[in-house]
């Protein structure tokens, strides 16, 4: 069986050396890893992952629990924390906790059994708040992704209130004064942001506020068109729509497609999340995009920093999204060929 000593005399540099290139556990200029790596191919040395595991009581693996892992949205973010995990030796244990919190807890607390080094976490509503009192109690490095509730983790997301406040300023900006919202999913701390920050900039344009002119979207893609075809029921339609997530976006998009109202003839719509799709509609779509990248490497890069220093004070990180104005408020715009 070839050892860790074989790789070492075949790739001509000490046995330490070697460990640090296996378990990342010290700087190696970037040739030696190399002649190490090629020496591990040509010897088909496959480390003992086990053994390093109990040697150091770290597995390096990680839980990334997290809802709705068919979102656009999320699949990003997914795809940026597993990038960067390899990047930092780590293999990542997915888990989908559909928004459920006994799922969720179910989840948290099977990783933790499974010994993973930590848990990067989109938290669920949970009035009683009982997975995050569960990693509190055990300890387990945490990070807090996109819905950012509790100070005392690390958590990394954006900045939802001022980001639809630029939606809404630029839908002022072309003339409308009756602004309606479909939000995302009530009980997330994204929604509660969103939801204040679209009443924020109402103010700011003294716009009086209008109950009706706000529909909470749902999980449940048939509840949520249904609250996007109030929207557009309504005796004072408005002129305008904000949508509150890529979600609430595809079923406004359905429930005007219905109503045979065109965009931005007969409605203007902004919407938050950029996706994929977001330029093959027509028109194309006015929204504020997230830098999902960023989120997922910083998740991974906090929960690094958190495993190394336990008692670091907590860091909570909002990035900024971008606003990318298409043609669906009414502005002209010609696509950028990639």
């Amino acid at each position: 069986m070839t050892t860790m000593a074989d790789v070492a005399r075949r790739a001509g540099v000490a046995l330490s050396t070697v460990s640090h290139v296996v378990n990342r556990t010290r700087h190696v200029n970037p040739e030696t890893i190399e002649a190490v790596e090629r020496a591990m191919r040509e010897l088909d040395y496959t480390p003992n992952t086990l053994a390093r595991s109990l040697a150091s009581a770290r597995t390096h693996t990680v839980g990334l629990a997290i809802s709705s892992v068919a979102n656009i949205y999320f699949s990003d973010i997914i795809q940026a924390v597993e990038n960067e995990c390899a990047r930092l030796g780590w293999m990542v244990f997915l888990v989908d906790t559909a928004d459920d919190p006994e799922r969720e807890l179910r989840a948290v607390k099977a990783l933790h059994q499974r010994r993973v080094d930590g848990i990067i976490l989109a938290p669920s509503p949970d009035t009683e708040g009982r997975t995050l009192a569960y990693l509190r109690r055990s300890g387990v490095p945490s990070v807090l992704l996109d819905r950012l509730v509790d100070a005392r983790f690390d958590q990394v997301g954006v900045e939802n209130r001022d980001a639809v406040g630029r939606l809404v300023d630029h839908l002022v900006g072309h003339g409308h004064r009756r602004i309606g919202m479909l939000s995302n999913q009530a009980g997330f701390a994204t929604s509660v942001e969103r939801i204040e920050g679209f009443r924020a900039a109402l103010a700011r344009h003294s716009i009086a506020w209008e109950d009706p002119l706000l529909e909470i979207g749902s999980a449940d893609r048939q509840a949520n068109c249904e609250a996007a075809r109030r929207l557009l029921g309504l005796p004072q339609r408005p002129t305008a729509i904000v949508t509150g997530n890529n979600f609430s976006t595809i079923c406004m998009m359905q429930a005007l497609r219905e109503a045979g109202l065109r965009v931005p003839h007969d409605i203007a719509l902004g919407c938050f999340d950029d996706f994929e799709w977001a330029e093959a509609f027509e028109p194309h779509l006015t929204v504020i995009a997230q830098p999902c990248k960023q989120i997922g490497e910083m998740a991974a890069g906090l929960l690094a920093a958190r495993i190394e220093r336990r008692d670091a004070a907590p860091r909570t990180v909002r990035l900024e999204p971008a606003l990318v104005v298409r043609n669906s408020c009414g502005c002209r715009w010609h696509a950028v060929p990639r």
